[in-house]
């Protein structure tokens, strides 16, 4: 039987064997698990195929220096195996860390009006999880190449020489690597959360996603903006609950001199009570501002979330103005004119121009 042969006999039987014990230790962790440990059975599960290939990897490396492929062919077969085994690693670890957040993340419901806190943490979860994955990614990729002799000596004489070469790749790599730790440094500071209501660029919306490089703002209509994880920590933004979810709605309305303010302000008090979407803390009317042509009245009220305030000051604004049309049409706004009898304007003139 040519060597070539029992080689390769060899290596599949090494094959077989790490399939079998495998198998069998698969069986033997499933039955010490408990079944409460729910984690632990899904890894089992979504990483199965990728234990089995590295047993299957570590088995050919052992058996590969007992198989007559010659000098070059052993140390090709074995390089090739070792960087296999370097991307399973990877692979392993992010699939470990991606599943390990999604089960986190079942913990936490965030919706409209939902805790902060659990607001903090989804966020926290979400771009730590996007983080840690692509460090994972670039370390892997980086020991995988660094095992090539012709990129581990030109990484080192790189690092070496810090020079031009090394200048262009740290001025290509900056937007990535400040978006990077922008993300880590956002995810510490908890500037904004997921679910969030911010005005960005004048744009009013929700945080809806955070991602290892931007943030997309769902805006009011449905609209999504994209927006540099860096601009939160750079610009200036408005963050309507980072505290709470609760908001005091401004209601704003010129009127003539003549309006009562003591009526409006009991309809305002009776609008809000009756309102679902008032939360009954703040409601107040007062008069903030006049001209030579009318006055301004500011009613206040509050809600619970922001999308409930913005609701709560149109249907304060649609009944105030209801309200002042029946019942006092002559405080409306008005623009006033003085009429001249121009009769007695010219008789006037004439005495004038007689006594000259």
């Amino acid at each position: 039987m040519p060597d070539w042969t029992i080689g390769l006999a060899a290596l599949v039987i090494a094959a077989a064997l790490a399939l079998l014990l495998h198998g069998a230790a698969m069986r033997m962790v499933r039955r010490l698990l408990p079944a409460s440990f729910e984690y632990g059975r899904t890894l089992l599960d979504r990483t199965h195929t990728l234990t089995r290939v590295g047993l299957v990897i570590l088995a050919l490396a052992i058996v590969l220096p007992a198989v007559p492929l010659g000098p070059s062919a052993t140390r090709i077969a074995a390089h090739m195996l070792f960087v296999a085994f370097i991307v399973l690693l990877g692979w392993s670890a992010t699939t470990a860390l991606t599943l390990a957040a999604d089960f986190y993340l079942r913990r936490s419901t965030i919706g409209e009006g939902s805790d902060p806190l659990a607001r903090k943490h989804v966020t926290q979860v979400r771009v730590l999880r996007r983080v840690t994955v692509t460090l994972v990614g670039v370390v892997t990729v980086a020991a995988a190449l660094m095992t090539f002799d012709s990129v581990k000596q030109y990484g080192v004489s790189l690092i070496a020489s810090a020079g031009a070469a090394g200048i262009v790749v740290g001025l290509a790599l900056r937007p990535l690597l400040t978006n990077l730790f922008a993300g880590i440094q956002l995810a510490i500071t908890q500037p904004i959360r997921i679910g969030d209501a911010v005005i960005v660029e004048n744009e009013w919306g929700w945080v809806e996603e955070i991602t290892g490089t931007y943030v997309v703002i769902k805006l009011w209509d449905w609209r999504r903006m994209v927006v540099p994880l860096s601009y939160f920590l750079e610009r200036p933004f408005q963050n309507w609950t980072r505290h709470s979810t609760d908001l005091i709605g401004t209601v704003l309305l010129w009127v003539d001199y003549t309006v009562p303010v003591a009526p409006i302000r009991r309809k305002l008090e009776e609008i809000a009570r009756a309102s679902k979407l008032w939360d009954g803390q703040v409601v107040n009317l007062q008069v903030v501002d006049s001209n030579e042509r009318a006055v301004q009245l500011r009613a206040l009220v509050s809600a619970r979330t922001s999308p409930q305030a913005w609701d709560l000051r149109c249907e304060v604004r649609e009944k105030l103005i209801l309200f002042l049309q029946e019942e006092f049409p002559g405080a409306l706004p008005k623009q006033r004119a003085e009429l001249i009898d121009m009769s007695v304007h010219r008789r006037g003139s004439a005495k004038s121009a007689l006594a000259e």
